[in-house]
Order: structure tokens, then sequence, then C-alpha cells
């Protein structure tokens, strides 16, 4: 019956909600649905913002959605910058959008990022941790000790050194209100992700960081004289979900790109329209912000298990679709520039 039906939906919906797998940690404050809707009267001012891993994906989505706005960004990338700089040059003429090579896990890159990054912003007002790697998906016995490395240092180790250069720039910059995003993921509540057991750690240390950071700013350290800043800083959690990019699709099967790709997953450029107005709504300190949230993974799964309605980026076999006009790779990652 219907009934079933929906209360097989919602009882799903919680779950994946529950074991981390599509959204956030819950908002300590959350955003009211009025600014959501609307760009705040922050957009009306030029800010600076640095995003990490913003060559592809989500990153170079977020940095276009910035632009639109009439903001400077700074993107940093293990890959060459200089090919997506251009892209969103010409897209945005006019906008200051800025590029530099960046390993997020060595301290040297992280300290000359931050350097690059006030000297061609001037100001700092959102750090954005978006950089990140899976380390391709195998039972964790045989995932080769490289790739466990690469795993917890660029996802951990560089959101340490990012966030530490973040506010170290933050803390000088007299009367300005600054604030750091990370990036959260499958495995940020504890559910287990099986295949990607690195990067679920990784993604599940993330909350405690942030909330002791804000504790650490807030109300100081036992024992310790309170840092006096000229700054404020402000330190968040971002969940964009599952975004069709390299991260997702790379070794996917087709019953995955069926469901829950099919069903949950956006592409980079719906993700950043959604959570740019969000994140720069932003105020309190330890806010949680997503783009994939229960109320919105209830509306998907009414629309495709009782309206049946089709994917529009995965077929019936668990392809994906590949519009007429767009380049994709072999695991159909579309090219975004």
């Amino acid at each position: 019956s219907t009934k079933k039906i929906m209360r097989s939906i919602v009882l799903l919906a919680l779950s994946l909600a529950h074991a981390g797998l599509v959204s956030g940690f819950t908002p300590r404050a959350p955003i009211s649905p009025l600014a959501q809707r609307t760009p705040p009267s922050t957009t009306k001012l030029n800010l600076g913002v640095v995003i990490t891993g913003g060559s592809n994906g989500v990153g170079y989505a977020y940095a276009d959605e910035f632009l639109s706005l009439g903001h400077s960004v700074v993107i940093c990338d293990v890959a060459d910058t200089e090919p997506p700089v251009k892209a969103l040059k010409a897209k945005h003429p006019g906008g200051e959008i800025y590029g530099t090579r960046c390993d997020v896990s060595n301290a040297e890159d992280v300290s000359a990022l931050g350097a690059f990054a006030k000297e061609k912003l001037g100001t700092i007002h959102h750090w954005i941790n978006n950089a990140g790697v899976n380390g391709g998906r195998r039972a964790l016995m045989d995932v080769p000790i490289s790739q466990v490395e690469l795993v917890v240092k660029v996802n951990l180790l560089g959101v340490l050194l990012c966030t530490k250069q973040a506010m170290a720039v933050m803390a000088e910059q007299e009367g300005v209100e600054g604030h750091i995003f990370n990036t959260v993921g499958s495995g940020v509540k504890g559910g287990g992700t099986p295949g990607y057991a690195c990067y679920g750690a990784t993604k599940r240390g993330l909350p405690q960081l942030t909330d002791s950071l804000r504790k650490e700013i807030d109300e100081g350290v036992e024992g310790y004289e309170a840092r006096k800043m000229k700054g404020s800083i402000k330190v968040h959690s971002l969940s964009p979900g599952m975004v069709f990019t390299k991260l997702l699709l790379e070794d996917s099967t087709p019953s995955l790109r069926k469901f829950p790709f099919g069903v949950l997953a956006a592409q980079p450029e719906e993700v950043a329209q959604d959570l740019v107005p969000k994140i720069l709504a932003a105020k309190e300190s330890g806010t949680s912000i997503e783009f994939l949230g229960t109320d919105k993974i209830l509306k998907k799964f009414f629309e495709r298990f009782v309206l049946q309605k089709k994917s529009e980026y995965i077929d019936d076999d668990g392809n994906v679709i590949k519009f007429p006009g767009e380049q994709y790779n072999e695991d159909g990652v579309r090219a975004l520039y």
C-alpha cells in the first residue's frame, strides 16, 4: 500500500542520514529558511574566498558561484590551476580569480597558500577546506599502504594544516569576521562505509575538530591565557552530499549508480548554487551546512519510488547518461570546462 511505501521511504531516509551517508551532523545553529532562499546582504560586498581542491568538481562550482555573486576567489589544487582559472575568467570577465598549486598535506605548501591568498585577496573572509580523496573503493586489507597514507594526509592532516593556516591569517585581520568550512562526507556520523574505510574514518574526525576549535576560540583552553585576536574566527561543517564527481563515480558499479547515486546525487553546479548562499549566511560558529538534508532525501525518494520518476543522469542499466555537447571521462565524470 501507499502507506507502507511511505513508511519504508521514511525509514530508509532516516537510516541514511543517521549513518552519515548523505549529510553532516546535527546543526548547532540552523540557518533560517529565508536565509537559505535569499542571498544575504554580504553578497553586495567583495569578499575574499579561498577554496582548496578547486580545479574540478564541487570546488570549481563553488568558485564559479562565488564569482557570479561578485566575490574574489583563490583556488588551489595539486593539479594545474591555470586551465580552471582561465575558464572562470572567460565566464566572469572582470572577476577576480587566482590559482596556485598546493598539496594540502604539505605544511610548506599550505603556508605558501596562505601568503598567496593574502597577497591576492587582501582579506580572507571565507576559507573552504574542500580538497579530498577517497583512495579507491576496495576493502581495507586490499588498499596499498601508500593509499592509506594519502587519504589520511589529504583528508585529515590537510584539513588540520589548512585550518591552522586560515586561523593564523584571520586572527590578524582587524575587525574582520573570518569563517572556515570543513567538508564532511560519508562516515561522518560513524555509519559503516565498506570499501571506503579510510575515507569514512577521516570524515568521522571532522565534527570533533570543528567542535574543539569552536570551544577553544569561544572559551579558551584551561590553564592557558586566552589568546587575543584582532579578528574573529568561526568554524563550520559543510556537507555537499552525493555529487557527480570523480570522488563519487570512480570505481562505482552499475548497482551503486542506480541506487543511491541515481536517486540522491546532484550535479556540482546545483550543489554550489544551493550551498554558497548558505555559506555566506553562516554566522554562529559550529553551524552545519548541508545540501542533502532529510527533507530533500524524502522528496527524492517520493519522486523515485512513488511517482516512479526516472533519474536524469543514470539510465535503467546503471550507466551515466551522457548529454550531447558535453565531455566525459571513462568513469562518466562530466568535464566542467
